[in-house]
């Protein structure tokens, strides 16, 4: 059994969804890990991971407008250190994952055919996100 570990740099240049798999899929190729397990982990508490549709660019817009419609940003919140976008991030980021785990195949994150790995930037500014990934396998 071995394992790696590395951190990505994914940069958000808007609040929204933004894939980074081939990045993923690249690191895990590097690794000579033919099977075993990828976990994934953002290290911040305004932003998430999701695996999602990756074809059809109308599904991740259809989940920004949901999540702005279900954590809008408002005046209202308590907590607003960094502006009204602030308590909306932390509860999307709440209703989303900050982890991932995914199967390794063949050298190959085990993906769906339509699926993709997503950073989910819930602040409007741009942001610099760490990701930490770790594979353990053979």
């Amino acid at each position: 059994m071995r394992q790696h570990a590395t951190e990505l740099i994914v940069t958000a240049p808007r609040q929204g969804l933004h894939e980074f798999t081939l990045d993923v899929a690249d690191w895990v190729a590097s690794t000579g890990i033919n099977e075993g397990l990828l976990t994934l982990f953002i290290r911040h508490t305004s932003a998430s991971l999701l695996i999602q549709e990756n074809a059809a660019p109308a599904a991740r817009r259809d989940m920004e407008r949901y999540l702005a419609r279900i954590a809008p940003e408002s005046r209202d919140y308590e907590h607003d250190d960094e502006g009204p976008d602030d308590m909306p991030a932390h509860l999307r980021s709440a209703l989303t994952a900050t982890s991932l785990s995914i199967p390794v195949a063949n050298a190959r994150p085990a993906l769906g055919t339509w699926q993709g790995i997503f950073l989910f930037e819930h602040r409007r500014s741009t942001h610099r996100r760490q990701v930490a990934l770790h594979l353990i396998g053979e």
